[in-house]
């Protein structure tokens, strides 16, 4: 299952032997929890496992929600309170697939934005890194559609706005917009298509996590050195990683639980703290809420959206050469789904031969701003669009887009790194003799035995 050489399950009993010549299950779970694991993993690598446990937490509660609600703009609106007042335990079923679909998006992001430091997109893991993206975007789209489902003032509205943003396509946009209300206007036939679609896309992404993990099994895991594992024998892989049961498992499980623990604290004490108030009104096309506002894991690009108009001397220069066929709401939409798009092409955008930022000083400065830009983002989304607002979000758009296109490519052509350790067995005995260093200097009894550094 992985190019790091380690002992594979080996059937004894006759009923094993049996199986593993017809269904190697066993043997692919084996594989799977022995796996040979960078034994310097830091605990940034743990939101794989939160977004594991998340996915199907949202896809046992979703299933269990679907048995009670109705898709039909009379009937959705009460079946979610119908949900919420007489089904046994209900409340707590709404509120933890609320939530679960936030902790998700912070797990998500957190996990790209480790992926983005440490170059675990780089070769051979592209594939893996692509995989990855689409199972975000898909994760938005699930979100989305999950939003509109409960029919309340922002669902209706949000779904305006957003399914608004494809008829500004030229020449197929009117169409592709009606194909996906399902009509003219957003309605019972546009609500049919997103429950249909939220029930469905769910079990997509666990595929494709499936396939995901598959593909980082297959490559070998990436750690904070960006040095691979040694795998000219099976004694010196041994040497860089211990398997992933039980030191990761366990590892991940305290986290796991930690990160639970805040969790249920928020879906039992404060469930609608990130989530608006006009979404408990009933949906009404008549009266439109004064600010129109997506949930905050969206935020950031719909700031790069509405970041773009017709004041913007380039979105002007785009209209004047394109014969007006590209105005500002279609160039807002191009810069929404290109900084998606930039995205994906990390791997071959980011030209530095030095995988982790961690030996990368420059980098490093630029990363910290990207993250500090995204933040901003994220505030701005929920402000409204006018005044210094509209100006912030122009500028953290071009940060955005000039951090993929011009700060990657031209640092991994001029920054000098940091020396690289060459093993990752030679990083985990200098971080463990810095930290019997770092205890011993605090008084804390006789000076400890050091652990040299091969």
């Amino acid at each position: 299952m992985s190019g790091i050489p380690h002992d594979h399950y080996e059937p004894k009993t006759g009923g094993e032997k049996w199986l593993h010549r017809r269904l190697p299950i066993v043997g692919l779970i084996y594989d799977t929890i022995m796996l040979p694991t960078p034994k310097n993993l830091n605990w940034m690598w743990i939101w794989g496992i939160v977004l594991t446990f998340t996915l199907v937490l949202q896809i046992v509660t979703g299933v269990v929600l679907a048995m009670h609600y109705a898709a039909d703009v009379d009937l959705a609106f009460a079946s979610v309170e119908h949900i919420m007042r007489n089904v046994n335990g209900g409340h707590m079923l709404r509120y933890i697939h609320q939530n679960g679909s936030m902790l998700m998006f912070l797990a998500v992001y957190l996990h790209i934005f480790r992926g983005m430091y440490y170059g675990s997109y780089k070769a051979p893991r592209e594939v893996t890194w692509i995989i990855g993206m689409l199972i975000y975007v898909l994760m938005m789209a699930t979100a989305f559609m999950g939003y509109v489902l409960p029919w309340g003032q922002m669902s209706f509205w949000g779904a305006t706005v957003i399914t608004g943003l494809f008829g500004a396509i030229p020449f197929v946009g009117e169409t592709l917009q009606t194909w996906l209300l399902g009509g003219p206007a957003v309605g019972n036939a546009t609500l049919n298509r997103f429950f249909s679609l939220h029930y469905l896309l769910p079990f997509l992404i666990l595929g494709l996590t499936i396939v995901h993990i598959w593909a980082f099994h297959t490559t070998g895991n990436n750690n904070p050195t960006g040095v691979e594992v040694r795998r000219t024998s099976k004694e010196e892989a041994e040497k860089d990683t211990l398997p992933f049961w039980p030191y990761f498992v366990i590892k991940d499980l305290f986290a796991l639980a930690v990160i639970f623990l805040v969790f249920w604290a928020v879906v039992a004490f404060m469930p609608n703290f990130l989530g608006h108030a006009d979404n408990y009104i009933e949906a009404d096309p008549l009266v439109t809420p004064t600010h129109i506002v997506p949930e905050w894991y969206f935020l950031s690009f719909y700031a790069i959206l509405r970041a773009f108009t017709a004041d913007v001397w380039l979105v002007q220069i785009v209209q004047f050469l394109s014969f007006g066929i590209i105005d500002a709401s279609f160039f807002g939409v191009l810069a929404m789904f290109g900084a998606i798009i930039v995205m994906v092409f990390l791997p071959w955008l980011d030209t530095s031969t030095v995988r982790s930022g961690r030996y990368r000083p420059q980098f490093k400065i630029f990363f910290w701003i990207f993250i500090a830009n995204f933040v901003v983002l994220t505030w701005v989304g929920a402000m409204p669009a006018e005044g210094i607002y509209t100006n912030i979000a122009l500028i953290g758009t071009t940060y955005w887009f000039a951090y993929f296109l011009v700060i990657l490519p031209v640092l991994g052509l001029r920054e000098k790194p940091l020396p690289v350790p060459a093993t990752i067995e030679e990083d985990f005995n200098q971080t463990i003799k810095a930290d019997l260093e770092r205890k011993g200097g605090l008084g804390r009894g006789p000076e400890p035995e050091r652990v040299p550094a091969e």
